[in-house]
């Protein structure tokens, strides 16, 4: 359904509009479509404010799906056009009804209940929403199960508002695509400067919340698809331990380095995401190990405001390369020595510059065999990559205006996962990942490494694609599938700049608590100002 002809038509047909008030703190006029999009005071608010005032009664959770969608309305389609959500979920008001229903008959089923959240688009949900990685090709792709992620969400209480758009194919298109554009939803903006890139693949997700159009919402990583978007919006982002969180019912690029993850303004409310989701799934052999595990409430670890006796690893290879990072960098190093931790410089990031070759092999295969998995399964008539890439071609002026498909080609070019030049390249990628990041860990008992996220935010550009940059702290850890957390480092003019601290596998309360008591001794993150230029 087309965005603004839902917003216009459905959402306010839908509502019973004069049962609806505002707090009493509030005032308006005439009836709910006139409540302007910051009425109930959207900007930067917390999980737990929202909660506090679910409890209250100060509002209700379908005042709050109204307003976030007129926010969305008039932020992400008419004012500004940023272009983060590709779909809104028709059956928002419907649930949001059945939950405030459920919270005055005494049912609360945890802090998320009645709370909006905003997922990507290559994550299945078994409702009237399609699932597409922003593929016209998948545009008839309606899921018959929910991902497990979701199954969790909604029994957490969570309303599923929409899906955001990404990169597409998770990025995992062609050699010189623009992150953010997809042929579904076309190009998401960076909401702090409109003619940069809100980083991929996770793109819509991360300008969502950075704008203010939800509190949470899901994005997924294979290699830099949390960590650069949450970066360059100005946000947190946690990719975790390949493991903690399912991926079954998620549009797959590689099972050895695949994960969603939490974004969130704050770390608390990524802490409290990653908490509620995690957990066993019987369809996604990497969740194995959570059955020895037991269950971690990540928020236990914000609460420190020191970091003494903490030693932290610095990447020497990035500490001069832009000036204006490098500055952020020298701050960022001085605010934690401030705060007790000792600092200890490493070598250890830069030895992915060897494995790219590696790592191209392994993600090629593995997708070509999961994605065939997965549409053979799935609704649409697309059944096999190969059927997507002929669509590509036969629609190639709406799918491949600005670049064409060459992933997808040579993915499909590719042997199965008994290759042996998949499993020697598996082998040296994982093994020499693991290997490196454990040892610097364990010998310098270090806590966390830290580095530049990436770059600042580079143009858009639809003819060349995008400029990464320097720098990629994310990476190492993305292909030994262990975890990392972005939050916001400061500003290079007006674009954000992040932190990433990474860990060897299942540290995710660790690297929580440095980069909480971090988050809260320097408070960088604040609202986007939708520069046109700079």
């Amino acid at each position: 359904m087309n965005r603004r002809k839902f917003l216009h038509t459905g959402l306010w047909s839908s509502i019973p509009l004069m049962s609806l008030s505002l707090p009493p703190s509030q005032t308006m006029s005439g009836v709910l479509p006139q409540l302007s999009a910051d009425s109930l005071s959207l900007e930067e608010i917390t999980l737990s404010q929202l909660e506090s005032r679910l409890d209250s009664g100060e509002l209700n959770s379908v005042q709050l799906v109204a307003a976030y969608l007129l926010r969305i309305s008039e932020i992400d389609d008419k004012i500004v056009g940023l272009h983060a959500i590709i779909e809104l979920n028709p059956e928002a008001v419907h649930i949001a009804t059945s939950l405030d229903e459920e919270r005055k008959n005494g049912k609360k089923r945890g802090p998320l209940h009645g709370i909006p959240v905003l997922i990507k688009d290559n994550i299945d949900t078994a409702d009237f929403m399609h699932t597409t990685a922003g593929s016209l090709a998948l545009s008839d792709n309606i899921a018959r199960k929910d991902a497990y992620i979701i199954q969790k969400l909604r029994e957490a209480g969570a309303i599923i508002l929409g899906k955001t758009n990404l990169s597409e194919w998770a990025n995992f298109r062609s050699t010189r695509s623009s992150s953010g554009w997809s042929s579904r939803g076309g190009q998401t903006l960076n909401p702090y400067l409109l003619d940069r890139s809100p980083g991929g693949s996770s793109s819509g997700s991360g300008a969502a919340v950075a704008a203010n159009l939800c509190a949470i919402a899901i994005g997924t990583e294979t290699n830099g698809s949390i960590a650069c978007p949450a970066a360059v919006n100005g946000i947190v982002g946690i990719k975790p331990t390949v493991g903690l969180w399912s991926r079954s019912g998620i549009i797959p690029i590689s099972h050895t380095q695949d994960t969603a993850g939490p974004m969130a303004r704050t770390v608390k409310d990524a802490a409290l995401l990653l908490s509620l989701l995690a957990g066993f799934d019987d369809e996604d052999e990497a969740t194995q190990k959570m059955l020895e595990r037991e269950a971690i409430n990540y928020t236990d670890f914000c609460s420190d405001t020191r970091l003494d006796g903490v030693k932290i690893g610095v990447e020497k290879k990035y500490l001069q390369v832009h000036e204006g990072v490098d500055a952020l960098m020298q701050e960022a190093l001085d605010t934690m020595r401030m705060l007790g931790a000792q600092i200890i410089e490493v070598e250890v990031l830069k030895m992915m510059d060897d494995l790219w070759a590696e790592e191209t092999i392994v993600l090629e295969t593995e997708f070509k065999e999961g994605i065939n998995k997965y549409l053979n399964q799935c609704s649409s008539a697309i059944k096999s990559l190969q059927d997507v890439i002929s669509y590509n071609q036969r629609h190639e002026r709406e799918v491949m205006p600005y670049f064409k498909q060459e992933i997808l080609e040579s993915a499909a070019k590719r042997g199965d996962l008994l290759a042996s030049e998949y499993e020697i390249a598996l082998n040296k990628l994982v093994n020499s990942a693991r290997i490196a990041l454990d040892s610097v860990i364990d010998h310098h008992g270090l806590s966390a490494i830290i580095g530049p996220s990436n770059n600042p935010a580079w143009c858009i550009d639809l003819i060349n694609g995008d400029f990464f940059g320097s720098y990629a702290s994310y990476a190492l850890p993305a292909v030994a599938g262990y975890p990392h957390i972005t939050v916001p480092m400061g500003f290079v003019g007006p674009l954000p700049m992040g932190l990433t601290m990474l860990g060897k596998a299942w540290s995710e309360g660790e690297l929580i608590r440095v980069a909480y008591t971090y988050e809260q001794a320097t408070h960088h993150r604040r609202p986007p100002s939708y520069m046109h230029k700079m």
